[in-house]
């Protein structure tokens, strides 16, 4: 990776303190280290890698003392980042990206958006922990993003299900028509096909499977359910004493404000 550096004056031995800002991609990530007065000292682009991040951490202690790190996308392409940062103990602040005027004033390349991060924790602007992207709330996260896909594909399963029934042959329909959801899923995995190899067949076989299918993510949701209660139970018990709210809205709940947030609401 390229890396753009200021020289470091001949016989100058003094450690200064410096402030790292850093602009997150998925496969790549700049970085620019200011004086506390805001002088920029250097800027340089690494891998998203565990081997990128031990770079950085080494490339920016080279350049002084590192006393704050201000990360932009500490929800989505810097949350490893922001991690790792706190784990070699940098005191690291969420940076909310420029707005269309601020970039159009201050320019937009992203040495210079890894600039204004740090610009903004010397600002006093970045003054927000980022949410904590472990333990329980993580693990929430997953889940529920298991949980909600599996919920989508199901609803489209059965979606396609039924529209395949609209053009199925009349003796067919009429067999399954008026039954529920969870009962018309049951009759049609009991379906049977000798071959699939004529219209009718066809269209028995492919009922068969959605409805196979069906069952599958319904177990599946279930599933997810079940570790998302216990996740909430362990992150969060108190929430789901609260009037109106499941394991589901207790989750989302945490995953958007952080559990440090929600026990501090609650205490």
């Amino acid at each position: 990776m390229t890396t753009v550096s200021m020289p470091v004056p001949e016989g100058e031995h003094q450690i200064e303190q410096i402030v790292l800002g850093a602009d997150t991609h998925k496969d790549i990530h700049v970085a620019a280290v200011l004086t506390v007065t805001g002088g920029v000292v250097a800027h340089a682009t690494f891998p998203t890698t565990t081997s990128g991040y031990q770079q950085l951490v080494a490339w920016a202690r080279s350049l002084g003392e590192v006393q704050r790190a201000g990360v932009e996308g500490t929800g989505s392409y810097g949350a490893a980042l922001a991690r790792y940062l706190q784990a070699e103990r940098f005191t690291v602040l969420e940076v909310n990206r420029p707005n269309r005027a601020v970039r159009r004033r201050r320019g937009k390349n992203d040495a210079i958006d890894a600039e204004n991060a740090a610009r903004a924790v010397l600002a006093g602007e970045a003054n927000a922990t980022p949410k904590s992207a472990d333990g329980p709330v993580e693990m929430l996260r997953v889940f529920k993003v298991a949980k909600d896909s599996a919920i989508k594909a199901r609803t489209q399963s059965i979606n396609q299900l039924k529209a395949l029934l609209v053009s199925a042959n009349p003796d067919l329909r009429d067999r399954l028509a008026g039954l529920s959801v969870p009962r018309l899923i049951s009759a049609c995995v009991a379906l049977e096909s000798a071959t699939a190899t004529d219209t009718a067949s066809v269209m028995l076989y492919t009922l068969r499977l959605l409805a196979e299918r069906i069952q599958y993510l319904t177990t599946e949701v279930n599933d997810l359910s079940k570790r998302i209660t216990t996740a909430v139970e362990t992150a969060a018990p108190v929430l789901l004493q609260q009037p109106g709210i499941g394991p589901d809205s207790a989750a989302v709940l945490l995953i958007a404000a952080g559990r440090a947030w929600v026990k501090h609401r609650l205490s």
